[in-house]
């Protein structure tokens, strides 16, 4: 998945620090990332390519020894040989680390625009000098980064597995699994079985947890389960959440494992008959 980069070792550790000229900095605009491409690996702007005067740069995170910063303030222009580029090309960007960098930095760069003033008295926030937090000196309302708890589910059927089709999302033509958001006071499995019953309205039983995955695309903490259909299989769709909702045997399963998606890998493991 996008976050498994072994050898190399993801630090998140907030620390104050200043961006030294090879550091690497990560610089958005309009919901679109700044990079280029050489020999067809992802890079991001040096700290010594961007002109620093009166530019406010914030440390995100290490992997290994390399530093990423934010470059929060505005950029004037363009530097020569980088592209603003969409969210989606750290999917299978290569090397996967800086993908991962790139994604997850986009994360926080949406995250500190969101909460640049208080939400509670409209003063404005100022950043937390120990963690990862801003504060309002006002009121004393603090911010954390937001994560999003939901749930991807593998619905089974003995040798069957249920796939569908978001509604609504051009573009998105690839089969997925039934997939929300966790609600207020819900647990996982409660959300697992809500959201089943919404979107293809089914009961579902032996629910058990796989694993999670960050999902920085969707500021989400994706945590996969896979459960078995309680009573009939009949499908009753909610078009507005979905497109497609269809039973597969496990031998004709039409996707594999793309190394990016916690969704791909469990309908791999399961057509594998690992799951």
């Amino acid at each position: 998945m996008i976050q498994d980069i072994a050898p190399k070792k993801y630090d998140n550790h907030y620390t104050e620090q200043l961006p030294e000229p090879e550091d690497w900095l990560l610089i958005y605009q309009n919901g679109d990332a700044l990079c280029r491409f050489e020999e067809e690996r992802i890079c991001f702007p040096k700290v010594r390519e961007i002109d620093q005067e009166k530019k406010e740069m914030t440390y995100l995170f290490s992997i290994s020894k390399e530093r990423f910063f934010l470059l929060k303030s505005g950029l004037e222009r363009t530097p020569e040989g980088y592209t603003w580029e969409k969210p989606p090309v750290f999917r299978n960007a290569k090397p996967q680390y800086r993908g991962f960098a790139g994604i997850t930095g986009q994360q926080l760069d949406g995250w500190y625009r969101a909460n640049r003033f208080c939400g509670g008295c409209g003063a404005p926030m100022v950043p937390d000098h120990v963690e990862r937090m801003v504060r309002c000196e006002k009121c004393g309302n603090l911010v954390y980064p937001k994560i999003c708890p939901g749930v991807i589910v593998a619905v089974t059927d003995k040798n069957r597995l249920l796939l569908t089709k978001y509604a609504n999302r051009p573009g998105v033509v690839n089969y997925a699994l039934v997939a929300g958001f966790t609600e207020v006071g819900e647990t996982l499995e409660e959300t697992v079985q809500r959201e089943v019953m919404e979107e293809v309205g089914l009961k579902v039983k032996n629910i058990r947890y796989y694993k999670s995955q960050p999902w920085s695309f969707s500021s989400t903490l994706l945590c996969g389960f896979v459960c078995e259909v309680d009573g009939s299989t009949e499908i009753t769709l909610d078009r507005t959440e979905l497109a497609v909702a269809e039973w597969f045997e496990r031998e004709d399963i039409p996707l594999e494992d793309d190394g990016v998606s916690l969704t791909r890998e469990m309908i791999d493991q399961f057509r594998r008959g690992k799951i």
